[in-house]
């Protein structure tokens, strides 16, 4: 006869309480939660990874957590905090160094070997998950910025131009013919103002950096206020998205510019062209961000994101055999795709090539292109670069409104993030 386990467990129990004997040892039902920033295409290919595993592991059941770039590292922060975070997060390169110093991510080489397999995985995506030698994020793909365009908007308005070796002085031209051509319904872009991480590769193409080695800030206010002017310059000219529009450096992807119907020009990073092609009719192509005319390369291939194990996971064997899943199980990679970047698995690679989306092999071409083109990839970023990127919004949100000058910005601004990164040490 067939007894349900709740019937066992109350007959069992019954029996054991009578007769004063120990309770029998069952086996019990496990759950891991996963945390990650997410966008609707990330979010239903992730949750469809979930169903395979807990298919292919009866027993473990996976929580799945999922909100926007922009409320993510609030929400990490509060849980991180209150010792409750998932057992796995997705980690971002920005921020690894700022959780591993907080003690909040488990060093994962104890694991290699011994749950997951890393025998077949590039050494270079694993070095970028280190800290002091050791491990503790888990490349989960690489990528780097794009200027993601419409490609039937482009053609239309007779654009002809190397993308991938386009300068600012080009991108400013493309912008201007695109929102003739249009009288005006589309702009040639998103304002870039307040994104900082477009700002970066102008520093770096004006041969200079962010961050020190040491975390200090190094970079002349000077280069800051030039990147701001030509930002403003371009809004003048009436070809950006406007103002009211262009503050918000978190915006769901489905508002940004481009997906929109607003420009044709939005900047993202090139494991989101999949997700931005998901949510547009028109198709999409890849460009670099514009270079400096003989300046130096401003991008660099990153980490696009990792997984990481942390401290507050009281199931790591399970938590382990999910992460490991990720990036070895042929069913669920599959899924995945390229949306969060390209694997670091060269056996996963050539399985996904033959089916490759319009927009993956967007995505996979591009990378391929770009890769002469970088420079190397920059040291993390030190505690506090979260509230720098905070003050940099505020600083460019200003200019763009006009209550104040790209030059007195700039300097008030670096003054600002040295005293951020100095009060965070």
């Amino acid at each position: 006869m067939a007894v349900s386990r709740r019937k066992f467990l109350t007959t069992t129990g019954g029996l054991a309480l009578a007769a004063g004997l120990p309770m029998p040892a069952l086996a019990q039902d496990r759950s891991i939660r996963h945390f990650w920033w997410g966008n609707p295409e990330r979010d239903r290919r992730t949750f469809e990874v979930i169903e395979v595993f807990e298919k292919n592991h009866p027993g473990i059941s996976v929580s799945g957590e999922t909100i926007g770039w922009g409320d993510y590292w609030t929400k990490m922060a509060t849980q991180t905090a209150g010792r409750n975070m998932a057992d796995l997060v997705q980690m971002d390169y920005r921020f690894l160094f700022e959780y591993v110093r907080r003690g909040a991510l488990q060093e994962l080489d104890p694991f290699i070997g011994n749950g997951l397999d890393l025998s077949n995985f590039d050494e270079g995506p694993l070095q970028g998950g280190m800290v002091d030698g050791k491990l503790y994020a888990l490349n989960i793909g690489s990528n780097s910025q794009v200027f993601v365009y419409n490609e039937t908007i482009f053609e239309e308005a007779g654009v002809d131009v190397d993308v991938i070796d386009w300068t600012w002085e080009q991108f400013a031209d493309v912008c201007k013919t695109i929102t003739e051509a249009t009288d005006g319904k589309v702009k040639g872009s998103d304002d870039c103002s307040v994104v900082l991480e477009v700002c970066e590769v102008w520093i770096r193409q004006n041969g200079s950096s962010f961050f020190g080695p040491d975390g200090d800030v190094t970079v002349s206010p000077d280069i800051i206020a030039d990147y701001w002017q030509f930002w403003r310059d371009l809004r003048d000219a009436g070809v950006l998205r406007s103002a009211d529009k262009s503050l918000d450096a978190n915006l769901p992807m489905s508002d940004v510019g481009i997906v929109a119907g607003d420009t044709a020009i939005s900047n993202f990073w090139s494991n989101q062209i999949v997700g931005v092609q998901a949510l547009m009719q028109d198709p999409v192509g890849a460009a670099m961000v514009p270079h400096r005319q003989g300046g130096d390369p401003g991008q660099f291939i990153k980490p696009s994101m990792f997984m990481s194990l942390t401290r507050d996971s009281e199931d790591t064997e399970a938590a382990i055999m999910y992460m490991n899943d990720w990036i070895n199980n042929p069913e669920e990679t599959k899924i995945l795709g390229l949306e969060r970047g390209i694997p670091a698995n060269p056996d996963v690679r050539a399985a996904l090539a033959p089916d490759f989306t319009p927009a993956e092999k967007v995505s996979v071409d591009y990378f391929n292109a770009i890769q002469d083109k970088v420079g190397p990839l920059p040291p993390p970023e030190p505690k506090g670069a979260g509230e720098v990127r905070d003050a940099f919004i505020r600083a460019g949100t200003n200019v763009v409104l006009g209550d104040i000058e790209p030059q007195q910005a700039a300097e008030r601004f670096v003054d600002d993030a040295q005293a951020i990164i100095d009060r965070a040490r």
